[in-house]
């Protein structure tokens, strides 16, 4: 099942909490489409599991569904024509049930129901205490709206603080995987098609059977009554009030504005206003604020850039956005040749650069370097910028590397000019073992392999 790939820690875990003696409740959450339910299903099919799709209805409704999925589950005739007006009651007769396995109860979107009623979780709350809790059960509850399941379920303020057993946040799919996903894609391909599906499932599957990533973003994503042509919106919707500024804010980044200072300058409104919006976007993991690796403080640092982490809502900023007219008055051919032209240089190059990174551990474990490093990233100044830094910040061992995303092999020169650049990193100058790792989509020269073949401290990943 293509869905579960890179899943199995997470169902190790959930496994685990099932396994031990007594109650488990877990907070499983994350944005939409990333998998929660499908992981769930996975873990529950072969588990004696009530499961619970919560909706935007009122709470009476969702408790009048939930009685009823409760007096199937456990065969109750009375609880399925009795008309009950308390959670407890349903609970009640769930923890009286009797199986041979621990009984598995999942409540999906449980933020909805905490959304109609405020004091939602702090019934849950007293059923787990008084109930729950000493029986043989395994709750789990699931949402998708992650500002709200924190709010809800894990924050201090929620009545459920310090009842959880454990939490997951699932996270979308790491390129690593991605050849799981598509089997016959060289790695250009991979690398294209993760740049813009991000490593969310179910975007994953959607661009599966298309001939190319062009021909998969023209049928999914640039039609007005295609599936993820309103998908940022609906994401935002969902999380956060005045979509408006949070819309302008991405939109700034996307352009390539990274400071804090140039944001606000294209805004038009002071720094200070915007510290909650990218707070906010960044608990949402749609950005992330980066600092060069060798910063010893980076929370104080004031080199700190702020990039679009989502690659999806990345690539859609960037592209759909701006085109949003012509494409609904006809003319998505417009978007489309733009993204024929611009697609590698403006945003899969840069996507490149997060998988090199990532691969950096492959390539340390192979070259056994592995446990002697603890900090990749990237390093820049004013002036120019190392695309991977690698240090062992109780050692004296650092690791340049460049990253090149371009139709031609990579040759000698980018190691010059990485050897020159690596004299600006202040990180231990006088004191440190450098070494040179290089990563190119299209390969290397006879030249650069020569080079690389003559000195210890340079390698090249294949």
């Amino acid at each position: 099942m293509a869905q579960f790939v890179n899943r199995a820690e997470d169902l190790a875990f959930l496994q685990s909490e099932y396994e031990k003696p007594g109650a488990s409740l877990v907070i499983v959450y994350g944005r939409r489409r990333v998998g929660k339910t499908s992981l769930l299903a996975e873990f529950g099919k072969d588990k004696r599991m009530l499961y619970f799709l919560a909706t935007e209805e009122s709470e009476a409704v969702n408790r009048a569904q939930f009685k009823d999925q409760a007096a199937q589950f456990t065969g109750d005739a009375l609880l399925k024509d009795a008309i009950i007006e308390r959670w407890p009651v349903i609970f009640d007769t769930l923890t009286r049930y009797e199986s041979a396995q621990k009984i598995l109860i999942v409540m999906d979107e449980f933020q909805y129901i905490g959304k109609s009623n405020r004091a939602f979780p702090s019934i849950i709350q007293k059923i787990w205490d008084s109930s729950l809790k000493n029986r043989n059960i395994m709750l789990v509850l699931c949402g998708s709206l992650v500002s709200l399941m924190e709010a809800q379920t894990l924050s201090y303020d929620s009545p459920l603080y310090g009842r959880r057993t454990g939490q997951i946040k699932l996270k979308p799919i790491p390129f690593s995987h991605y050849h799981e996903f598509y089997p016959e894609k060289n790695l250009k391909e991979l690398v294209a098609y993760y740049s813009v599906t991000g490593g969310v499932p179910k975007y994953i599957e959607l661009f599966r059977d298309e001939g190319d990533i062009y021909a998969a973003i023209e049928r999914h994503v640039l039609s007005a009554r295609s599936f993820l042509y309103e998908e940022p919106v609906f994401l935002l919707q969902r999380e956060v009030t005045e979509i408006g500024s949070y819309f302008s804010l991405i939109r700034a980044i996307a352009a390539g504005n990274q400071k804090m200072g140039t944001i606000a300058s294209v805004m038009g409104v002071k720094q200070t206003g915007l510290t909650r919006y990218l707070r906010t976007l960044i608990d949402l993991d749609i950005l992330e604020r980066q600092t060069p690796v060798t910063e010893e403080n980076p929370e104080k640092s004031k080199k700190g850039l702020y990039r679009i982490k989502d690659h999806f809502i990345d690539f859609w900023f960037k592209f759909v956005y701006p085109e949003r007219s012509a494409i609904e008055t006809g003319h998505a051919e417009q978007a489309a040749r733009r993204i024929r032209n611009e697609l590698i240089s403006r945003h899969t190059a840069y996507v490149y650069e997060e998988v090199c990174r990532q691969r950096f551990w492959q390539f340390a474990e192979e070259k056994g370097f592995s446990g002697r490093f603890n900090k990749v990233g990237r390093w820049w100044d004013n002036r120019q910028e190392i695309d991977i830094v690698a240090l062992d910040s109780l050692g004296e061992d650092i690791f340049f590397g460049e990253c090149k995303h371009s139709n031609e092999p990579m040759d000698t020169n980018v190691f010059y000019a990485l050897n020159e650049k690596k004299k600006a990193a202040p990180w231990k100058r006088d004191a440190r073992r450098e070494h040179f790792v290089f990563f190119s989509i299209s390969g290397y020269t006879s030249q650069m392999k020569e080079l690389a073949e003559n000195r210890a401290d340079v390698f090249l990943f294949e």
